[in-house]
């Protein structure tokens, strides 16, 4: 079974780039196969990967339920068939891509579906990173297996923290099943002081561990400026070395 790590985190906290970083730390270090699955509906963790998709799993969703399916096939044979054509394979990584929130319809089935395929091909890899919105949809419709590692993202700011420990206690509160959760805070300029922002109670009340901290880096900025992918990102990256340090405190 593949170690499934998942980011989430509010927009602009930086959680896209964290798991970009945390995938490209994985392929560096010979640890593939990835599957990369961007479940957050602004879908942007291909930019970062340099990979282009067609089709997303919100528009497979709408084409099941709009359409009959082909003579001679289940629903399920032909939602495999129709998932993996969603599948954008690369080297060392896949690509799956969720797409928008659910519409008015009845999704149940093809969530089941869903979770039964991504829980079959996920047996392939050696990791599965996710990238999730705020409200971590996709796993609180259990549309995933188990998460092993969850990170919240926070920028150095009161308000963001504040904001990654309420998405620390929806996790509790709807009972994800998931092994641990850390708090990584991104972009901290080297004049930034952010002891008095995690020596106080917030996090001591919410016990969420602060994993590792994450400089700005001109070059991760640079790259995000121009949409190029951070694929190529030198070794030198501060960003890059302190995604290192931060997957040799989980032993990965």
């Amino acid at each position: 079974m593949a170690f499934t790590i998942a980011v989430a985190g509010k927009g602009g906290s930086g959680k896209t780039t964290l798991a970009t970083l945390i995938i490209l730390h994985l392929i560096r270090e010979n640890k593939g196969p990835v599957l990369a699955v961007d479940a957050d509906p602004n879908s942007n963790l291909n930019v970062g990967l340099g990979m282009r998709f067609e089709d997303s799993i919100a528009d497979l969703r709408e084409e099941v339920l709009a359409k009959e399916v082909p003579s001679g096939m289940s629903k399920t044979d032909f939602f495999d068939y129709r998932l993996h054509e969603c599948l954008v394979e690369g080297d060392k990584v896949d690509l799956l891509v969720m797409g928008r929130p659910e519409g008015p319809g009845c999704y149940c089935a093809v969530n089941n579906l869903l979770r039964q395929y991504l829980s079959r091909i996920s047996k392939q890899y050696k990791y599965v990173v996710m990238d999730n919105e705020a409200g971590m949809e996709h796993l609180s419709r259990r549309t995933t297996d188990d998460v092993d590692v969850l990170i919240i993202t926070s920028d150095p700011t009161l308000v963001s923290i504040r904001s990654a420990t309420r998405i620390h206690q929806i996790a509790l509160q709807i009972r994800l099943k998931i092994k641990d959760m850390y708090l990584v805070i991104n972009r901290i300029s080297e004049s930034k002081d952010i002891s008095s922002l995690i020596s106080g109670s917030i996090l001591n009340r919410d016990r969420l561990s602060l994993l590792e901290n994450i400089p700005e880096d001109p070059l991760v900025l640079e790259a995000s400026e121009k949409e190029k992918n951070l694929l190529s990102l030198p070794a030198e990256s501060l960003a890059f070395q302190a995604v290192g340090r931060l997957m040799k405190k989980l032993k990965l």
